[in-house]
């Protein structure tokens, strides 16, 4: 007994498996992640580091050059590249197509802890890596601006207020700060007047350093206790460090506004954001790998109303650049042409049968197959996504061949007078290798997908992925739910069309339907006379049609 025989006659299992199906795709579909572009790890991390005030030279001599030597040491690694800017230095190591990304940066780590004791005192925070997704792009911005708060004062708050609380919504990866204005007292000193009091660059910077320190004072020890005195030095404006003094000269103190300009001024004075052309914080918020955008997005847009509660009234909070509607519009298109592509290969399979049962058959096994293959898909950990949705629409044409080469097949032995449970084990039996045959050629078509290298072969493996899985499940359902369907919902039609499970006198079934179904048969029977018309024609000239084959080869 092959597995279509007992699911012919075993109905009651058929349905339940096929509505266990049906259930898990939908359970899969409501908790898959949805995104743009489908998420995966290529091989190539990003490292930041970050030195407010420092030159490129700097940047590249001081911190890029010690980190680069750290991550030569690491196996696998293809290219390693650089770019140093202002106070910032961003470095790229790509690996090999073969490593493994995790591993490879837990190496990237330890080369960074390395890496610490060659880097510049001065550096406040320590270099940062990440992993390099396509798909990590940030699904919402956030802009602050305020007409009458200052940019320190705003970056307060999207640093320790709104940030930290955006990071631990379910779903979120980091929230970045762009446009970051942090309050710090700039200094310009005056070389002229340095030069004239016998003062260094390096006596100005270790006076600040220590008028600025916050370490204790000193300890007092005692029979009983020990007390430590700690005297709050922090300097907190810019009036209050020019009161600094940063030598002695003939008996009288040089404060630091004499030899140099103070300020109250930002860490950053070369990096900008605006909205609205208002100057503006702003955040981004990406997504974990995993996560599902339009959830995200909906999660941080729910505290938006409390931010705005705890807020001043003169912050504004407007969000900018919302991933989600991109997505949420492509999954209602790819939705709309996926129905729209069903109804029409259900009305062409309609036009060809002339059967309503027997196009029903298809039309449900179709659905079945999809879902089905979207709960694979969750299984195995991808997402829906433009690239996924676009295999599942190119599988509905690939699904339904399964299910109308087995259907044709036990029509036909019922319009030769087999009984439909007979013509259904027999039909079913028949076609079982060749459904096997036409799933594996489909699913061979698309291997070179699956080992494409680079990045369009990670881009496109979910493609080929989606529609190995739906032409698989539905070789399943074509050699299972179809013929069982089939032995039951199909009957013997007579000439008018009323279902007497007999034949007709001429041996053939012939279906009655409208004018649609009558015009669109003769239309058919004229193209098939033509073909076989044409096809005798060729028959008797194969040398002919053998030289015009090679010559369109060579064309």
């Amino acid at each position: 007994m092959n597995i279509s025989e007992l699911c012919i006659r075993r109905p009651v299992m058929t349905v339940l498996l096929s509505a266990a199906l049906v259930v898990a795709g939908v359970l899969a579909y409501l908790r898959i992640p949805i995104a743009a572009l489908p998420s995966y790890n290529t091989p190539v991390i990003a490292v930041t580091a970050q030195l407010p005030g420092a030159s490129p030279d700097t940047m590249a001599s001081s911190v890029a050059l010690p980190l680069e030597k750290q991550f030569s040491t690491i196996a696998g690694i293809k290219l390693i590249s650089s770019v140093n800017t202002l106070g910032n230095t961003q470095i790229t190591v790509e690996f090999d197509n073969d490593r493994d990304i995790d591993a490879a940066a837990v190496d990237v780590q330890a080369a960074l802890l390395r890496a610490q004791r060659a880097l510049p005192v001065e550096m406040q925070q320590l270099p940062s890596y990440r992993k390099v997704n396509p798909a990590d792009a940030p699904v919402l911005f956030i802009a602050l601006d305020s007409p009458s708060m200052g940019l320190a004062d705003l970056n307060d708050y999207a640093e320790n207020l709104i940030a930290p609380t955006l990071s631990t919504v379910d779903g979120v990866a980091q929230v970045n700060v762009y446009g970051q204005k942090r309050f710090a007292v700039r200094v310009r000193a005056n070389t002229d007047m340095l030069t004239a009091r016998g003062i260094t660059l390096d006596d100005l910077a270790k006076a600040i350093n220590a008028a600025n320190s916050n370490t204790p004072v000193g300890v007092l020890d005692g029979p009983r206790q020990t007390l430590t005195i700690q005297a709050n030095q922090q300097l907190r404006n810019a009036k209050e460090f020019a009161n600094i003094i940063v030598a002695q000269r003939n008996g009288a103190p040089v404060r630091l506004s004499e030899v140099a300009t103070v300020e109250d001024s930002y860490e950053s004075v070369k990096t900008s954001a605006s909205y609205n052309g208002q100057r503006a914080i702003m955040l981004s918020v990406q997504r974990q790998p995993n996560a599902n955008t339009v959830q995200v997005v909906d999660s941080v847009k729910k505290l938006l109303p409390l931010f705005r509660a705890q807020l001043p009234e003169s912050i504004h909070l407007t969000v900018l650049n919302d991933r989600s509607v991109s997505v949420r519009a492509a999954v209602h298109d790819v939705n709309l042409t996926l129905g729209l592509t069903v109804l029409l290969v259900v009305l062409v399979i309609y036009l060809f049968l002339h059967r309503v049962m027997a196009t029903l058959i298809p039309a449900v096994t179709m659905p079945i197959s999809l879902i089905g293959a979207i709960s694979l898909l969750y299984w195995l950990g991808y997402s829906i996504d433009n690239v996924s949705l676009l295999g599942i629409t190119l599988a509905v044409g690939l699904v339904v061949d399964d299910a109308i080469v087995v259907l044709e097949n036990i029509v036909r032995h019922m319009e030769e007078g087999m009984v439909p449970m007979q013509a259904a084990l027999k039909g079913a039996k028949e076609v079982g290798f060749t459904i096997v045959s036409i799933s594996m050629s489909l699913v061979a078509v698309f291997i070179p997908i699956f080992f494409m290298p680079g990045v369009i072969g990670l881009l496109f493996h979910e493609f080929a992925v989606v529609v190995a899985l739906a032409v698989i499940v539905s070789a399943v359902v074509s050699l299972t739910l179809v013929p069982m369907l089939a032995s039951r919902l199909l009957h013997h039609e007579d000439g008018d069309g009323a279902e007497h499970g007999q034949v007709a006198s001429d041996g053939v079934i012939h279906v009655a339907g409208g004018r649609l179904a009558r015009a669109f048969e003769s239309l058919f029977r004229a193209v098939h006379g033509l073909y076989m018309r044409t096809l005798d024609w060729t028959l008797e000239r194969r040398g002919l049609m053998l030289v015009i084959a090679l010559a369109t080869f060579a064309v």
